[in-house]
């Protein structure tokens, strides 16, 4: 897949250092310090490893260190590839089969033991541990933040769109990778906060201590007093034959390769999820010049803002509700890239209907089927008696403007615990509850007369949680309509007095809002905004569409011009008197994009869908083993292997429920599942910091696979 080197939003490093390195005996160049993962994407490689059992190729899904299916040899190291940085001289490998042991001559040696003290341990640093931390430092206490990742932010630095929410609580109208920005340079003034970044969390332990692999090399101890588990969420896989195929792909993987390595990572994908995060990707995919088949979505509604899903529609991506993924498949060479998305309308018990299945050829299929809450640690620290509070996503699944109050309540929560004399404010859980709304309402707006002077237009039409047109409004004549009397109220222009600044139109998170004014008898000028390439002179006929993406008319841009604050285009056209006041935004990508071809085949039963993507066990192995061995513990699955795989049970955890439910077992029967004691693999030699480069080697390798 090629390099990413123009974007409409983010920057493109200039000087980046190259470094060469081996991938299965071949010279190929990388990027120093990026992940080895994004380096092997970029040269275009979708199998990883394969499996021991079949031999089946098995490539990136989660690139957030989670799953484990990125594994490659290392040095003759088996190394998850999305976590390790690319040094100059590698030797990478396909892992085929188990990875051999290395021969030892001597014993294992502590060589270190690293332990740092402090008051409060911060388990993450994405906006809610980022809020935590930072109330907590001003209170005076002494706290570390340990982060997974080089940079902070969590998802922020993933998000190229605008945030909704409150600009005064939590920035809305301002770029999730500005967010971040700003939330690391608020925590870096305070002296008595240290962040170790590159360490995730892998322990905690029942004397107040914390085991931390910092930089994936090496062990570090925290010991602390209490702690806060701000790990966010890991996203949830789906059953379909091929779930496991190279190319399909966690929404969030996919934003981590296009948006922060700038990796184009496909030609051409299918989106499951219409949720927020669904969505999103669509966008992400746009602004990277990819192409979008459309986003499947199981219920019959969206279920993520309606504002995000207009946007999507109007720029050429169909949204197919009551339709579901039947299975994918791949190509016949040794990498098993997919290659065709079968998908098929479902009934109302959402079983797939017979007649109705497309099929997409596409190379990758995103899953933003949902997200599940990283709340291990704290559930582990309480049983110990360890003081101890959630936020953001691993206390519950919502927005990053919610996650920052989410931080910032549970910071002063701990603080009371431990003994500070303090009051939470009295409007941060309204505000914090607000904020994580679902959808509201849909109102219908009614039309606005194009007159001589500007006035805006709205296309938010859902009740969500956002104000920021109102503040930036310099006559104050954008208000919320007192319904709710929240931020969950709609905006509306109160006809007093639009100057045409375009202030409303550049800061709208959902590229909403559009100004028009009546130029002559018979058309209009109608100003929208644009986050994609500008380079198009002047007269360029463009496809302009209504709010939900219904094609009105072609236009030429009479002018353009860039908000630079906002990194916004703001494009003027000139248009029909007629159409004005409903078109909403402009076509992106055209409808043969999104063309299927029907197909005569049935759906089916998806027991061939795995389960267990690290042993490769099947739903429907599981079933009839539960069937024949009346099991009503999870642990007893094991037997099968489920559970045992490198991940630790982090993705069949969300899944082996369907097949206790298949098989007719109450799950309040069912005991849950031991976690094993390190939530992430770490290397002996690494426990005790003696290191491993000596004990692989180039010609270290695998034992193969069938």
């Amino acid at each position: 897949m090629p390099r990413i080197t123009t974007h409409p939003v983010l920057p493109i490093p200039e000087g980046r250092k190259e470094a060469g390195f081996f991938f299965d005996g071949k010279p190929v160049v990388g990027y120093a310090g990026e992940p080895v993962a994004s380096s092997l994407v970029a040269l275009g490689v979708a199998c990883f490893s394969k499996h021991y059992k079949d031999g089946a190729p098995q490539g990136l899904f989660c690139a957030n260190g989670q799953c484990s299916q990125c594994t490659v040899l290392i040095d003759g190291i088996p190394r998850k590839s999305c976590v390790t940085p690319l040094v100059d001289g590698m030797d990478v490998r396909t892992l085929v089969g188990l990875p051999i042991l290395p021969e030892l001559n001597d014993p294992l040696k502590q060589a270190e033991r690293r332990t740092i003290r402090t008051d409060i341990l911060v388990v993450g640093g994405g906006p809610s541990g980022l809020s935590a931390a930072y109330e907590l430092g001003k209170l005076g206490f002494q706290v570390v933040v340990a982060d997974d990742k080089e940079k902070l932010g969590g998802k922020l630095v993933l998000q190229t769109h605008k945030f909704f929410g409150s600009e005064e609580d939590c920035y809305a109208g301002v770029r999730g990778i500005d967010i971040a920005g700003k939330l690391e340079e608020k925590l870096g003034k305070l002296p008595n906060v240290t962040v170790l970044r590159n360490a995730p969390v892998v322990s905690i332990f029942k004397d107040r201590k914390a085991g931390i692999y910092k930089d994936y090399s090496s062990f570090l101890i925290v010991e602390f007093t209490a702690i806060v588990v701000a790990a966010g969420a890991r996203e949830k896989s789906i059953l379909f034959p091929g779930n496991d195929l190279p190319g399909v792909y966690g929404a969030g993987a996919f934003q981590t390769l296009v948006n922060r390595d700038l990796v184009a990572a496909s030609k051409k994908l299918l989106i499951v999820g219409s949720g927020n995060v669904g969505l999103i990707a669509a966008y992400h995919a746009l602004q990277a010049g990819i192409q979008v088949a459309g986003i499947v979505e199981v219920a019959g509604r969206i279920t993520g803002y309606k504002v995000h899903a207009d946007k999507i529609r109007r720029m050429g991506v169909p949204i197919h509700l009551n339709t579901t993924i039947l299975r994918a498949e791949s190509d016949s060479s040794g990498e098993g890239r997919v290659t065709k998305a079968f998908v098929s309308k479902v009934d109302d018990n959402f079983r797939p209907i017979p007649g109705t299945t497309i099929l997409h050829e596409v190379d990758t299929v995103l899953i933003a089927t949902g997200l599940a809450s990283c709340d291990e640690f704290l559930r582990q620290a309480q049983s110990y008696g360890i003081l101890a509070v959630a936020a953001g996503d691993a206390e519950e699944i919502a927005e990053a403007s919610s996650a920052m109050f989410g931080g910032r309540i549970a910071a002063f929560s701990l603080a009371r615990m431990l003994g500070k004399r303090i009051e939470i404010d009295p409007t941060w859980i309204p505000k914090r509850d607000v904020l994580k709304s679902r959808p509201g309402d849909v109102f219908s707006r009614s039309p606005v007369l194009p007159e001589a002077k500007w006035s805006p237009v709205f296309f938010c039409s859902e009740e969500i949680p956002c104000n920021p047109c109102t503040t930036v409004c310099p006559t104050s004549a954008i208000k919320l309509r007192p319904l709710r009397h929240n931020l969950l109220d709609l905006p509306y222009f109160d006809g007093t007095k639009c100057i045409g600044c375009l202030s409303c139109v550049s800061i709208c998170p959902g590229l909403a809002v559009s100004l028009i004014r009546r130029v002559a008898d018979d058309s209009a000028e109608v100003v929208l905004p644009w986050e994609f390439a500008a380079d198009f002179p002047d007269g360029t006929m463009m496809d302009l569409v209504g709010q939900e993406g219904a094609f009105l008319e072609s236009a030429p841009v009479v002018s353009h011009k860039r908000n630079a604050k906002k990194n916004t285009w703001l494009l003027t056209f000139r248009t029909s008197l007629r159409n004005a006041s409903s078109i909403a935004g402009i076509r992106v990508q055209g409808p043969e994009v999104s063309e299927g071809r029907a197909v005569d085949e049935s759906g089916c039963l998806d027991l061939d869908a795995y389960v267990c993507r690290c042993e490769r066990v099947t739903l429907g192995e599981l079933i009839q083993y539960i069937k024949d061995n009346n099991v009503r513990d999870i642990n007893q699955l094991k037997t099968l292997r489920v559970g045992m795989g490198a991940c630790g049970a982090k993705t069949c955890s969300q899944l082996v429920g369907r097949a206790f439910k298949l098989a007719g077992v109450n799950l309040a029967e069912v005991e849950p599942g031991s976690l094993r004691p390190l939530f992430m693999e770490v290397p002996m030699g690494e426990i005790v910091n003696e290191g491993l480069l000596r004990l692989g080697g180039k010609d270290a390798g695998s034992r193969g696979a069938p």
